[in-house]
């Protein structure tokens, strides 16, 4: 049978992004499973497809009998010889799928199980393409709002998720708007939607926006120890020199804090307070109270990790921020549990 199908293989093989051998092998797959219906005393079943000449043939083979035992495999052998006039015992005989049979097979096949293939083989492409990108920041246009508010970013023609949830309370974004984000999770079987979901409220986004912009950071002389996030509000990043003569905070802070600016513009103005990393948790948490001037800090209890932290009248509101959040972000970078008390 004559079939005009090799242009719309390569058109699809195109526009997914899969090859032409495994549209071909999803086009086999579905002829041999829709032949079944026709075939019903389980043939075996032989695909001759050669997209490229036009040429598809669906066929079974037998062997000519005197008296079939087993239908699947065996034939009559003056039913053979309406095939094949010079058919003798012992031959074997091909049964071709009706041409009109085979041509409705191939249709369904076309509008069913090829696209499952086909997007099945796509899922796979993606997952190998985007798995081992963990972590990587990537730039996505937003193509559509689901009605759950999560929504659907376009990167190299690959559908994104980007949950409401993910999304930063500050953000505002709208269809056809370029959205920075990080790969945070790459699922092998998602159904029906985006396998790759990204996020900006991520603490891999904040450490990858750090390396971008801060080369002593990408080039490994600074290394960032430690970050705590509450997204869109304030962050603390722990950070510390693998060379002596590299100041950590400055250099991460930039010539008037041009380049902590920069990813707090990112960020929707998100408050970033760098801090230099240290052994002792004592310097460590007086460091990691800032923008508070601290005192002194003491040991409450060594075995249950908590801290005491004395500042001045005028420093405590700043000491334990907003709702807490700056004494809360402290506490969690130093690992400590830090109480504040006024001088």
């Amino acid at each position: 049978m004559k079939v005009n199908v090799w242009n719309t293989i390569q058109q699809l093989s195109r526009e997914r992004g899969v090859d032409t051998k495994v549209i071909v092998a999803a086009i086999e797959e579905s002829l041999r499973v829709a032949s079944q219906k026709y075939f019903s005393h389980g043939e075996e079943i032989h695909i001759d497809f050669k997209p490229a000449k036009g040429n598809l043939r669906v066929y079974s083979v037998k062997t000519a009998v005197q008296s079939p035992k087993h239908p699947g495999t065996e034939i009559l052998l003056e039913e053979a010889q309406k095939i094949d006039s010079k058919a003798a015992l012992g031959d074997s005989i091909e049964l071709d799928l009706p041409s009109e049979d085979l041509g409705r097979i191939a249709a369904q096949a076309a509008k069913q199980v090829i696209f499952q293939k086909v997007r099945d083989a796509e899922q796979e492409r993606i997952y190998n393409q985007f798995a081992p990108r963990m972590g990587e920041i990537v730039t996505g246009v937003l193509r559509r709002i689901e009605s759950n508010r999560n929504m659907i970013l376009e990167v190299n023609k690959t559908d994104m998720l980007f949950p409401d949830r993910e999304k930063l309370v500050t953000d505002d974004f709208r269809r056809g708007d370029r959205v920075k984000a990080v790969i945070i999770q790459v699922q092998k079987d998602s159904k029906g939607g985006p396998q790759v979901i990204v996020s900006r409220t991520d603490t891999r986004f904040l450490a990858k926006l750090l390396g971008l912009e801060i080369p002593e950071i990408a080039d490994g002389n600074i290394v960032i120890r430690h970050i705590v996030r509450q997204p869109g509000d304030r962050t603390k990043v722990a950070v510390v020199s693998r060379e002596k003569d590299i100041d950590p905070v400055g250099a991460c802070i930039g010539v008037k804090g041009h380049r902590i600016l920069a990813i707090s513009k990112e960020l929707g103005g998100e408050k970033i307070d760098v801090i230099e990393w240290s052994e002792n948790p004592l310097a460590f948490a007086k460091a990691a109270l800032s923008p508070a001037r601290v005192g002194n800090v003491f040991y409450l209890d060594k075995q249950a990790r908590r801290l005491q932290a004395r500042v001045s009248k005028d420093q405590l509101s700043l000491a334990i921020g907003k709702r807490g959040i700056n004494v809360r972000l402290a506490s969690r970078l130093v690992g400590w549990k830090i109480e504040i008390k006024s001088d």
